[in-house]
């Protein structure tokens, strides 16, 4: 064996180049094996600052030195003890699945044993599966393997219930590389997390041709400077996670139009051009140090002239370009030997002894093991190829080997491993990408944002979506949209004639086009009929087309004014883009490729953020996310005490979500699971949501003055114990009114039975108490003249004659009267038509079975007292409800992310979605400590200095707000950390005497982490 460079001179050449510790292209670029010449006379300097004659870079050369030594001797060792047929078979990486028979499983590990093969490339499988296989792969293997896998976009290209990312077309869409970095470096933590340390990605190819078959949507556009940009932030975040990036292929597949799995496709440009173009990421991303390239099954003339030559099996290219010209020193992989591009050309092993005479280190999946094995073997045992070079390849391979950790034992910890592999970062990141690549092609002014959600009629037609898609389903939690189904290609008007009909009656509709495809031979999956269809619409209103799909596409809409582009058909670019429509989000990303005229490379408009809540990560917020999922312990802990039987949380810092989950069931010991969409009664919360906030609009408005006695709006209080009630002393609970008062023990008898003078068997003409319960309408004023006859509390007035505080649902009864009594509608209407459909608040009603199913509404107590009857669907409050549902004090339903929407609002000063609701004045007036007699605000309640409470925690801000309920519901919000804070549950199920929520401080916990997110950070 030839005498290898000493690592001192080994590190002098370091030196020249960029080396960084962490990443093996740096070695394997700068540290040959056998062959460094070092000239006499070579001079390593620090650089200096050319001002100041500091020197500003800084390197632990000792740490290198140390690491080159340990990496060259491990290398050294074991090529030292190798024979010539197990250093052949280090040249080989042969396909393998994890979906496959036992028989199958069997075979590979006889072919690792027999073959001595230096890795394998995993396909289509299972993780669990692929886990195990690699911990016995290992196992048989006596030198380590290599284990890669082809994960452009994560594992989920290749394995069943795991992520996938997004394409890199619409990658190519995103202007902030950082986010590429990320997903690189996720992708090859959960790649490490697999025991695998090769991913042959990304694609560095120049996607000029529209008609490219097989590279296409996997480039990242038709620039060579975006493309360099962004392969090179994928592989740094695969390098930072400790994984081998192989950027493909080599000198570029981007502009052919010919499947080399198929047969040879053919570039045809010279070398000026492929200078300028092809090369340039290749060229970049080997300065920067990328640890491997793969060649492609390409004939370059300009390169190599050699009839059918490929890239693949060219000296010319894969030495005299690649590692020559461009100084490449990593491991140098072919695409795979089994495609029809190569194997054409040879008999069985033939491609694979050309390949590696051209220069490749790496046999990737040969078409004929046997073949190819034996046919290396036999060259180098006749003589015919050198085993010095064979030497120096393995040596390559084995420093891979060792930088990936192969040096030690290697097992996949299979325990936790879905976990691990389906974290929340990555959805979250996922999500972010997705939010990052929506491009808004042309939009006509004022189309959209949707802003005035009470006045524009929207309509959404899903062509080619499954009828319960998750693109519409995102559009309607958003505002009233009219959804219109059709989960098949249109062939001719009669499958979309009646949505024409009715579009006069919309303001705009959205069109949203799925399941499109890349091929431009087949009009990108899009049937002229849904062409003929938007036309049509477009002739009746205003028209937005969301292209699902390849970019290429656009080209299909250029007629139409209002085109965005969503680029996948994924549930999270169907959120992505209805946040952009609604204002939730802004649009930001750009063609990276050209369409047509009218769709051309780098064309996006910015579309404005009204300011609707949206989703976002909670460190992009300033938060603690590992904090945050403390919350979750908090309520299955709960859950599993029978504190209540489900529950929704929602966290939310500046104007983003952070969290929002659902727990537990309906009931106890039943299957019905609460969602996020689930309907809770709010109770209590109803004064908060619903009373206070008609109280605020007409306060501002002029038309409820505070201080005015409430006889002053409603004459029959004139002449009776309240006449002198004072309005804003209502607010603050000190107007002297009891707590609570049975109004329906009125309407029973002695003996419990219902009293025909009050109910009713029929619905029609009738309030509804609760299930096959009716009223008649007369009560609320039978409930009115018994609230006016109560008494005043029997807690006594304070020295100067006032009343103390003392909470009242009486006095927020009284205030809905007073509401329509000023506006002359029922509370219910106002504020439908002023607040909750403005807001966009869809899922925000009382008796919310006017509109909903049981199914989507959590119950409440099975109430044995009042109405006999498990309460489901009617409010659980026995006044509410014998008022027929809609009262001052309860009977509002709702879930956690509707009314997100109205506490963001009060919580950006009255202004939410582009419009006013509120003066800040008016906002901050109300929510103010002004008594000295109460420690709430106007109708909100507040803490309380010294106080330690069940439903808040010790560490709020004093300019908190909110209000908590009795079936176990609470908001706050803190303009100081600027949070919100909503748990809705229904802990009275199936009795309202269970206590354990309060017992157990279950909102003021989760409270305390939420705070302790934002202050601990």
């Amino acid at each position: 064996m030839n005498q290898r460079v000493k690592p001192k001179l080994l590190l002098l050449v370091l030196f020249v180049g960029v080396f960084t510790l962490s990443f093996i292209g740096s070695d394997l670029q700068f540290a040959a094996s056998k062959s460094i010449e070092i000239k006499e006379g070579f001079e390593v300097k620090a650089p200096t600052n050319s001002k100041s004659g500091n020197t500003v870079l800084k390197r632990n050369y000792s740490g290198i030195k140390d690491y080159i030594e340990a990496q060259y001797a491990w290398a050294d060792s074991v090529l030292s003890e190798m024979s010539l047929e197990e250093k052949v078979g280090q040249l080989f990486m042969i396909a393998t699945y994890s979906n496959r028979s036992e028989k199958y499983y069997q075979g590979v590990r006889e072919d690792i044993r027999k073959y001595h093969l230096g890795g394998l490339i995993f396909f289509q499988g299972t993780a669990p599966v692929q886990a195990r296989l690699t911990n016995e792969y290992q196992e048989l293997s006596k030198i380590p393997l290599m284990i890669g896998m082809d994960a452009e976009w994560g594992l989920g290209m290749r394995l069943t219930n795991t992520v996938s990312f997004p394409k890199q077309i619409t990658l190519g869409a995103i202007e902030n590389d950082a986010l590429i970095e990320a997903m690189g470096y996720e992708i090859g933590s959960q790649l490490k997390r697999l025991g695998v340390h090769i991913n042959f990605a990304p694609v560095a190819d120049i996607n000029t041709n529209p008609k490219n078959p097989v590279i296409n949507y996997r480039s990242f556009g038709e620039s060579q400077d975006l493309v360099a940009d962004k392969a090179m932030a994928y592989a740094s975040g695969l390098k930072k996670a400790g994984v081998m990036a192989v950027a493909k292929h080599f000198p570029g597949h981007g502009d052919t139009g010919t499947d080399s799995h198929v047969s040879m496709p053919v570039v045809h440009h010279g070398k000026t051009r492929l200078s300028e173009q092809e090369l340039v990421p290749f060229r970049r991303l080997i300065n920067d140090s990328v640890a491997g390239v793969m060649t492609g099954h390409l004939f370059v003339p300009a390169l190599d002239n050699t009839p059918n030559r490929a890239a693949t099996i060219s000296e010319k290219i894969v030495k005299g370009l690649l590692q020559e010209q461009l100084g490449f020193r990593g491991l140098t992989f072919t695409d795979a030997l089994n495609m029809r591009g190569i194997t054409n050309q040879f008999s069985a092993g033939g491609a694979d002894l050309a390949a590696f005479k051209a220069g490749n280190d790496v046999l990737l999946q040969t078409a004929n093991l046997d073949a190819a094995y034996n046919k290396l073997l036999g060259e180098f045992r006749n003589g015919n190829l050198e085993e010095e070079e064979l030497d120096k390849r393995v040596h390559r391979i084995l420093r891979a080997k060792y930088w990936a950790g192969l040096s030690k034992p290697q097992h996949v910890r299979e325990q936790g491993l879905m976990e691990d592999l389906n974290n929340e970062k990555s959805r979250e990141l996922k999500e972010l990408l997705y939010k990052n690549a929506v491009t808004v092609l042309r939009a006509e002014e004022d189309v959209f944002p949707f802003v005035q959600l009470d006045t524009l009629a929207i309509g959404t037609v899903a062509v080619s979506a499954p009828a319960d898609n998750e693109f519409q389903s995102q559009m309607s939690g958003f505002g009233n949209v009219v959804n219109y189904k059709m989960p098949i290609k249109p062939s001719s008007s009669k499958d979309w004639d009646y949505i024409v009909e009715q579009a006069f009656t919309y303001d705009a509709m959205v069109v949203s086009v799925h399941d499109m495809n890349s091929r431009s031979s087949r009009n990108f999956g899009v049937s002229p009929s849904t062409i003929d269809m938007i036309r049509a619409l477009s002739k009746k209103t205003k028209v937005v087309v969301v292209a699902f799909g390849n970019p290429y596409g656009l080209k299909l809409f250029d007629e139409f004014p209002n085109v965005v582009c969503g680029f996948e058909n994924d549930p999270l670019a169907y959120k992505a883009v209805s946040e952009v429509l609604f204002g939730a989000g802004s649009a930001n990303g750009r063609l990276p490729v050209t369409a047509s005229p009218l769709a051309k490379y780098s064309f996006g408009q910015k579309s404005q953020n009204v300011g609707r809540l949206t989703e976002d990560l909670p460190g992009n917020v300033g938060m603690d996310g590992d904090k945050l999922n403390e919350i979750d312990g908090i309520v299955n802990d709960a859950i599993s005490r029978n504190a209540f039987p489900g529950a929704q949380v929602l966290v939310a810092r500046r104007g983003k979500v952070v969290y929002h989950k659902a727990f537990g069931t309906f009931r106890y010991g039943n299957t019905e699971k609460v969602t996020t969409n689930t309907l809770y009664d709010l109770a209590s919360l109803t004064k908060v949501s619903a009373t206070l906030q008609a109280v605020m609009m007409l306060n501002e408005r002029g038309l409820l003055n505070l201080n005015l006695k409430a006889s002053d709006y409603l004459p029959e209080l004139k002449g009776t114990n309240k006449a002198n009630m004072v309005v804003g002393d209502i607010l603050f609970h000190q107007a002297g009114l009891k707590s609570f008062q049975a109004f329906w023990t009125h309407t029973k008898t002695s003996g419990g039975a219902f009293k025909k003078e009050f109910y009713q068997d029929s619905p029609v003409g009738n309030l509804q108490v609760a299930e096959d319960l009716y009223i008649k309408p007369s009560i609320r004023d039978s409930v009115w003249k018994w609230l006016i006859d109560t008494e005043y509390t029997t807690r006594r007035k304070n020295s100067s004659g006032e009343y103390r505080y003392l909470y009242s649902d009486l006095g927020l009864i009284m205030m809905q009267r007073i509401v329509e009594e000023v506006t002359g509608q029922s509370m219910d209407e106002f504020l439908d038509q002023n607040l909750y459909e403005p807001l966009g608040m869809t899922h925000t009603l009382f008796n919310p079975l006017n509109r909903f199913s049981k199914s989507d509404i959590a119950p409440t107590e099975n109430d044995q007292i009042f109405r006999k009857e498990q309460i489901w669907g009617t409010v659980h409050d026995p006044n509410a409800a014998l008022l027929g549902g809609v009262a001052g004090h309860a009977g509002l339903f709702s879930n956690a992310w509707d009314l997100a929407k109205l506490y963001q609002m009060n919580l950006q000063n009255g202004t939410y979605g582009g419009r006013r609701y509120l003066y800040p004045e008016t906002v901050n007036h109300f929510a103010t400590h002004l008594s000295d007699r109460s420690h709430r605000g106007i109708g909100w309640n507040k803490p309380v200095q010294n106080l330690d409470l069940s439903s808040i925690a010790s560490s709020a801000s004093p300019n908190t707000y909110g209000h908590t309920g009795f079936t176990g519901t609470v908001v706050w919000v803190d303009p100081d950390r600027q949070l919100i804070f909503i748990m809705l549950a229904n802990r009275v199920y199936p009795r309202a005497n269970n206590h354990k929520l309060m017992d157990l401080d279950v909102r003021k916990r989760i409270h305390e982490v939420i705070n302790e997110a934002v202050d601990n950070l």
